[in-house]
């Protein structure tokens, strides 16, 4: 596949399918890249299946808003689960694809990869499909069983290589998607996650009003994301009334999901409850991010880590799991933050001890953050786009 196809041939119309508009990495990316499509001048739907959550305003200017008319994904039994609600989109993407006629679409999850080329099937047209690989599949998989696992890998290798394009936000996620789904090398991109250092730096400044975040304050360790069982937050919270026991301090968890009931029973069977908040969702987490002490991620598995990255954008310290995949890339095997093994609180409570402790590495956490640029990532995302339309043409 041509990566060097200039852009002033081919403008594509593109389509960016996602899930919907609730606070999320992946959402929070896709709307990134569809807004450095915009602008460079390329036509851009947003196509979604839920069109409310806090993210709707982060749709750029000069895309279109394509909220799907699914019915069943409003149903009792199917809105509470992800992966039910999208897949139940199939044929309102399939009407979307027929009618609208986009020249390429690119979609954002492992349920919008599996709709989105299901639904061209059920479309019966030729839209070349790009799908991006956001998670470690065999451990994203695990959790339901030696059977399901390999249920769930047989299902997405043969969906998946129907695709015509496929974009790994990491090296672990293309090693394993290469070992998972038989896809060859030749057909897998791996892409960083664009980061917009300017909008970072700007809500950066935003202020807090929070009385932890004043001057006189116990230092903040921050985590951010969603509650839920990727992200390993009880090993975080042990970590933290471990760190308790030595020095005072505060943990801030930005984020909400269907794990909080288990954490917020944690905290209090630890006797810590006082000395964490959980607000929920933010919309800017970035503001907290540059007045923390210590960031850290304690995820089991991921794809890449945003919110690694923007931590280190806003100057931040940070701590984070060895997990794959992403982490052990972006700190460059621990150059530009500490990495501990998963599942391991006392290991984690010694790291967040020592980067405490540790002199302030702010500019050399931003020069690392600088690194991966967003208009790097815009213009490989569009290499690849204009790429698979070029042979669209061709054949």
């Amino acid at each position: 596949m041509r990566h060097d196809y200039p852009i002033e041939q081919h403008i594509p119309r593109i389509a960016v399918f996602l899930s919907g508009l609730s606070g999320g990495g992946a959402q929070r990316r896709s709307l990134l890249l569809a807004r450095g499509f915009v602008e460079r001048g390329c036509a851009v739907d947003v196509v979604v299946v839920r069109g409310e959550g806090p993210f709707r305003a982060a749709v750029p200017a000069g895309a279109r808003l394509f909220v799907l008319k699914s019915y069943a994904a409003h149903l009792p039994v199917i809105r509470n689960f992800k992966g039910l609600w999208v897949m139940s989109s199939l044929f309102a993407l399939a009407r979307y694809l027929a009618v609208e006629c986009p020249h390429v679409l690119l979609s954002t999850s492992i349920p919008a990869n599996l709709a989105a080329l299901w639904g061209r099937a059920l479309s019966q047209t030729r839209i070349p499909i790009v799908i991006t690989a956001n998670l470690n599949l065999t451990k994203a998989t695990a959790k339901w069983g030696a059977f399901i696992a390999k249920l769930l890998h047989w299902l997405i290798s043969r969906a998946y290589n129907s695709a015509q394009a496929v974009i790994a936000i990491s090296r672990g996620v293309a090693e394993d998607l290469m070992t998972v789904t038989g896809i060859s090398e030749q057909r897998i991109f791996q892409i960083y996650n664009p980061l917009d250092l300017e909008l970072v730096a700007r809500l950066s400044r935003e202020t807090v009003d929070h009385p932890w975040l004043s001057t006189d304050a116990p230092p903040v360790v921050l985590a951010v994301g969603k509650l839920k069982l990727q992200k390993d937050y009880p090993t975080l919270v042990r970590a933290f009334a471990r760190v308790q026991a030595n020095r005072k301090m505060h943990l801030v968890i930005l984020g909400e999901g269907e794990e909080r009931a288990r954490i917020e029973r944690l905290t209090r069977e630890l006797g810590i409850e006082n000395d964490v908040y959980m607000p929920g969702f933010v919309e800017n987490p970035f503001a907290w991010m540059a007045r923390a002490s210590v960031f850290v991620l304690a995820s089991a598995w991921e794809g890449f880590s945003n919110v690694l990255l923007e931590a280190l954008a806003c100057g931040c310290t940070v701590v984070s799991t060895d997990c794959p995949s992403g982490p052990r890339e972006i700190l460059a095997d621990g150059k530009f933050g500490y990495l501990v093994p998963v599942g391991n609180d006392a290991t984690l409570a010694d790291a967040i001890l020592a980067a405490l402790s540790a002199p302030s590495q702010r500019e050399h956490s931003i020069a690392r953050a600088i690194e991966f640029s967003f208009d790097v990532a815009i213009e490989r995302y569009l290499a690849v786009l204009r790429g698979v339309c070029a042979l669209r043409e061709e054949n």
